[in-house]
């Protein structure tokens, strides 16, 4: 694919800003301990061994959760960066935020979810371009016109985008998107690829323009209605989320959590939507956003920006970022497992996943 047009600079400073809530993150779980036997001590004796071998040298965080409690658990330290910008030395603990990358882009799929049964979002059917009237030249385009909310959510827009390159030049789409003077002109003005809904591409922009979506619909920023519909109600007090020069946070990529409290947000999917007996994410909506939708290669579609993968007991929905972040939700094992980890930019996962198929899966499996 050929390199994207250069955008207009925003100017972007070294270090971005960012948006903060509460003070407190790493809320505590009901933790059972390993002393107690059975599941618990197995995966944290697993755990233990792989991070003594060094199999996963970037690992910075882990979190098992089986059958609603917190069952094992690692940090380690190592350099850390956020958003390329360098954090030092990081000595990893239970409230340490951690860059999620692109599992943002699941979180903000519940968030769209909420914000529907709410009755401030376009429904995924509905045609995209009229969201966005600010822009009558693209909507008078005929090639453009069939382009749905649902495109955008499953990643099948049919525009040109590339994140192949590095996350360090405008040669990679969700960099030019973000240095351009107009993000969402720059996404939804790309050249048509394809027909709408053929083909999955993986595309920040997509993500950029449901978070927009949500801010003008429900008419408060994309972190603040987080915190109120979501990260309140799940306990979870300490978050930050990058943003551009403009302080709009980004929906594709910024979202900075402590590794437990992304797993209450597992928990929560795992439980269809409530957390503690309260309902936080719609059941409907969880039932749409994981159920098969693109093929992506053999054995992975997606969703609603989540990943599905596997077949019975390792049946899973995932939110994977970049450098080894991951969240995986197992319903049939009632399992959920987190890692944070600072392979970043690179073209692997640092060994999280076999990670978590093969050392975390596998004692559930045999218990």
């Amino acid at each position: 694919m050929s390199e994207p047009d250069a955008p207009e600079a925003r100017n972007l400073p070294k270090r971005p800003p960012v948006m903060r809530g509460g003070d407190a993150a790493g809320a505590d779980w009901e933790i059972s301990a390993p002393a107690r036997g059975g599941v618990a001590a197995t995966v944290a004796e697993r755990l233990a061994e792989i991070v003594a071998a060094g199999r996963v040298p970037d690992l910075h965080g882990a979190v098992v959760v089986h059958g609603g409690h917190l069952v094992a658990e690692h940090y380690g330290s190592g350099p850390d960066y956020s958003w390329g910008w360098p954090c030092g030395e990081v000595r990893f603990a239970p409230g340490t935020l951690h860059d999620l990358r692109s599992v943002t882009k699941s979180v903000v799929a519940l968030l769209y979810g909420i914000a529907l049964a709410a009755g401030k979002v376009p429904e995924p059917a509905e045609p995209l371009l009229p969201y966005f009237p600010e822009y009558p030249d693209l909507a008078a385009e005929p090639a453009r016109a069939p382009l749905t909310v649902a495109h955008a959510l499953t990643m099948t827009l049919g525009l040109e985008w590339n994140e192949d390159a590095p996350y360090t030049t405008t040669a990679n789409s969700e960099i030019a998107m973000e240095m351009a003077a107009d993000r969402y002109r720059y996404v939804l003005g790309r050249p048509v690829h394809e027909t709408p809904g053929e083909r999955w591409r993986y595309c920040g922009g997509a993500s950029a323009l449901l978070g927009h979506l949500i801010a003008r619909g429900v008419g408060a920023p994309l972190h603040e209605y987080a915190r109120e519909v979501l990260f309140a109600p799940l306990g979870i007090g300490g978050f930050e989320w990058m943003a551009g020069t403009d302080r709009v946070v980004s929906a594709a990529s910024g979202l900075r959590l402590a590794p437990r409290d992304l797993a209450r947000i597992g928990q929560t999917v795992l439980a269809g939507g409530v957390w503690r007996g309260r309902r936080v994410v719609p059941e409907d909506w969880l039932a749409e956003t994981l159920r098969p939708r693109v093929r992506i290669a053999d054995g992975l579609d997606y969703g609603y920006q989540w990943y599905l993968s596997g077949a019975g007991p390792r049946r899973s929905y995932s939110a994977r970022g970049n450098g080894g972040q991951r969240l995986y939700v197992f319903p049939e094992l009632d399992l959920v497992v987190v890692t944070t980890a600072g392979g970043y930019d690179t073209d692997h996962d640092g060994g999280v996943d076999q990670l978590v198929l093969d050392e975390i899966v596998r004692p559930v499996l045999d218990r």
